[in-house]
């Protein structure tokens, strides 16, 4: 195994120069959500050439998948690793996402040549590499998710550019929401009491939220902008628009979140006399839950090739605390040192230079030969993913347990008050300190 794993540097070395051009071609050329067509033909023309079974515009116009299958694959496992390549509006290529199509296909490439490499070393399976398009609020990979892209899959690997070297990253649940304030025109000097002002509407909605902050958990997130503001300032604004993204560690959580944020969005409609349209997007992105199998083979295989993953706690010193259906490893790598990340953080003009400068190369490519060697422990020891599987079982247990407490809890809320449910309150306490006690997933 030792020499089938020597592959993967190897070819990945021999590599380094197209794995960078292309990397370096889709940086220069940023592209937003559902429109990464570039990307798009970049990626799959270089898959083709490698011998993967390419499947261009799979169920969306810019994802792709690209498979590689040994013989007898039905006896092993469906590994996809997974890329990512959207830019953001008006900043470019500020999260990296050169950097995840470059892993991806540099890991899909070291894995498949290792697998034809080792017929003798019975590595059979499914490797898929998939492109994922829209990842920037647009949650693509909902899309695939619905459209069927992940069924079969038995484990799922992809890294992003950081400025942490973390196995185990904290991702939380994402909510879209947008708003759309109602008013009525009118001449904003001669006649200003016969409009109905959607700006004061869309201002005081801004401005709820922003004070309810106080009351929210110091790990909740809303963060928006006001899209539509009107058109002229001598005319009333009728129309306003804004756009939000909610963000909580877990999604019980956000049913509480969405819950006070409504109440600012028709609180600021009632003050000014407007009407609202407002919509949690049906598509949002739920807690990532990092497989503790996966991660401990990833960190291995990371010291393998002279790196090494930070504690959360190293992390935290360095710079302060800042529903899925198959297991996860979705880990974070520095493109520079520590000290040159520092203050250079993702979605930032300065995350964009880094993620475009030649020194983020050797991090990268690094990553990119963990991920592989983590692909192939799967594919030669089949009991790993047993393992695997086991772990996932009982992390989303565990998720439902925390949802059954939640909706306890928010229910023991509305009822506290109530003499005649004091003896069923006692219960329900004493059952939530004991789950509680079995979980450390959340702390009710």
């Amino acid at each position: 195994m030792d020499d089938i794993k020597a592959i993967v540097g190897d070819v990945i070395d021999q590599n380094s120069a197209e794995l960078n051009r292309i990397s370096q071609s889709i940086w220069n050329n940023p592209e937003l959500a559902f429109n990464e067509f570039h990307a798009h033909s970049e990626l799959t023309d270089f898959l083709e050439v490698l011998g993967f079974t390419v499947e261009k515009s799979f169920n969306l116009p810019t994802a792709f998948r690209a498979t590689y299958k040994t013989d007898n694959a039905v006896s092993g496992p469906n590994i996809a690793i997974l890329c990512e390549y959207d830019a953001l509006p008006g900043i470019g290529h500020a999260c990296g996402h050169n950097l995840i199509a470059e892993v991806g296909v540099a890991a899909g490439l070291a894995v498949k040549e290792a697998m034809i490499a080792a017929q003798e070393e019975n590595l059979t399976g499914t490797l898929t590499v998939l492109g994922c398009p829209a990842e920037e609020g647009l949650c693509g990979k909902s899309d695939l998710l619905r459209l069927g892209a992940f069924e079969g899959v038995d484990v799922a690997l992809m890294a992003h550019p950081s400025q942490f070297n973390l196995s185990r990253p904290r991702y939380v649940s994402m909510t879209p929401l947008s708003i759309k304030y109602h008013g009525k025109a009118s001449h904003a000097s001669s006649h200003p009491w016969d409009g109905f002002n959607a700006l004061d509407a869309a201002v005081q909605c801004y401005t709820n939220i922003s004070h309810a902050r106080q009351q929210m958990r110091p790990d909740w997130r809303v963060h928006g902008v006001i899209k539509n503001g009107g058109l002229q300032p001598n005319i009333i604004p009728d129309e306003t628009e804004l756009e939000y993204y909610l963000r909580t560690p877990t999604d019980p959580e956000m049913v509480t979140l969405r819950e006070k944020v409504t109440g600012c969005i028709e609180g600021a409609a009632l003050a000014t006399g407007c009407t609202v349209d407002y919509k949690f997007s049906e598509k949002s992105y739920s807690n990532l839950i990092s497989n503790n199998t996966l991660a401990e083979i990833y960190e291995r295989n990371f010291a393998e090739v002279g790196a090494a993953i930070e504690t959360d706690e190293e992390r935290k010193r360095k710079f302060g605390g800042a529903r899925q259906t198959w297991a996860t490893c979705h880990t974070l790598f520095p493109v520079f040192t520590q000290s040159s990340t520092l203050g250079r953080f993702n979605h930032s003009k300065d995350f964009t230079a880094v993620a475009g400068d030649s020194k983020a190369q050797k991090y990268t490519l690094d990553v990119a030969k963990a991920l592989a060697l983590t692909a192939l422990d799967i594919y030669r020891d089949k009991s790993l993913l047993e393992k695997i599987k086991m772990d996932f079982e009982a992390d989303i247990s565990k998720q439902k347990q925390t949802m059954i407490l939640y909706t306890v809890v928010l229910f023991k809320s509305a009822v506290q008050d109530s003499p005649e449910m004091k003896c069923f309150l006692t219960n329900v306490e004493l059952e939530s300190r004991m789950v509680s006690q079995r979980s450390s997933f959340y702390d009710v």
